[in-house]
């Protein structure tokens, strides 16, 4: 049995990543929460012939508690998505309280579940997560994962120009880092199979992956983020981690991860001097694994792009424990 509960269900990225959680054979309950909505959603999503028993639930009647109690993922899009002109600094201190409200939550009704954290900026709400758990005596860092999927899945289409493979999944790129801007840096050096892209495309390349994100933010006229692109992405890894956690092996996946308390992270956090850190992660039955050290790998160009990364990141990972360490008065 695998019960899977999204948090924030009834948003952008929520109502596309519930309706490919509802579809999925490997998914048997599924839980949504909101904060308003739900009902609907839930009783839409509940006309679909599939294995997931569904329900929804609403912050009255201990609703949260109830969507959560006996989860074994958890996946949070919960937050406010970014409008022009906004930075992820303004981002943050909405959805910095919303994913500590819920993770506050998590460490006291299911603190064994994998928590899989979208809601942006993830270089700071993952170090939030962390921190809440480690506050509540419950933190286990080989089930605290970021969603950078998105970054990968970019990557694997944008890169398609070049390689003229017909399925972009059949080409494996590493992207690690962080999750904006210049903290996300692409490692074609390391693809499989090989890529070459010319190097009068590769700055271009590169940027797009980076900032995808304002692409679909601009092309949606301010009405919407990249809602449905993540929710696919969100998806790809809740399928890899349950696939691991009911014993597949092989599985593979960049995510942002507390690198002292993964196997092979400190020699990352050595050479990056961050905390966390997204690197292809090996996932298994009790989480992450092992995490590849790839940075050693990192061509000249690469080099230069992880320098920028590690000052971002650095940044954001410090905002992050701050917001929890001392919490902005209300």
């Amino acid at each position: 049995m695998v019960k899977a509960v999204v948090a924030g269900a009834a948003g952008g990225i929520g109502q596309p990543l519930s309706l490919l959680l509802k579809a999925s054979p490997l998914v048997d309950q599924l839980a949504l929460y909101d904060v308003v909505n739900t009902p609907g959603v839930t009783a839409d999503l509940s006309h679909i012939s599939s294995i997931a028993q569904i329900e929804g639930f609403l912050p009255e009647n201990d609703g949260l508690k109830k969507a959560l109690t006996g989860a074994d993922v958890i996946v949070i899009p919960a937050g406010i998505p970014r409008k022009p002109g906004m930075t992820r600094d303004d981002l943050f201190k909405i959805n910095a309280g919303i994913v500590k409200g819920l993770v506050e939550a998590i460490a006291e009704t299911c603190p064994d579940a994998y928590i899989l954290i979208i809601s942006n900026p993830v270089n700071s709400t993952v170090p939030i997560a962390a921190e809440v758990m480690k506050k509540a005596g419950k933190f286990n860092p080989k089930k605290l994962f970021g969603v950078t999927t998105l970054d990968v899945v970019r990557a694997e289409t944008f890169v398609q120009v070049h390689t003229g493979e017909k399925d972009p999944r059949k080409t494996v790129i590493p992207v690690i880092g962080g999750h904006s801007g210049e903290t996300i840096v692409p490692m074609f050096s390391q693809a499989k199979p090989k890529v070459n892209i010319p190097e009068d495309k590769l700055d271009a390349l590169i940027h797009r992956i980076q900032f995808g994100g304002d692409e679909v933010v601009e092309a949606k006229g301010g009405a919407g983020s990249a809602t449905l692109s993540m929710a696919y992405a969100g998806f790809r890894f809740t399928e890899s981690i349950i696939k691991a956690a009911k014993g597949e092996s092989g599985i593979v996946e960049p995510t942002f991860v507390y690198l002292p308390g993964v196997e092979g992270g400190e020699a990352i956090q050595k050479e990056t001097g961050c905390e966390y850190f997204s690197a292809p992660v090996q996932l298994g039955k009790n989480g992450a694994e092992k995490v590849e050290n790839i940075v050693a790998k990192a061509s000249d160009y690469e080099k230069k792009l992880l320098q920028k990364c590690y000052e971002g990141l650095k940044g954001n990972i410090e905002k992050g424990v701050e917001f929890v360490a001392n919490p902005p008065s209300k």
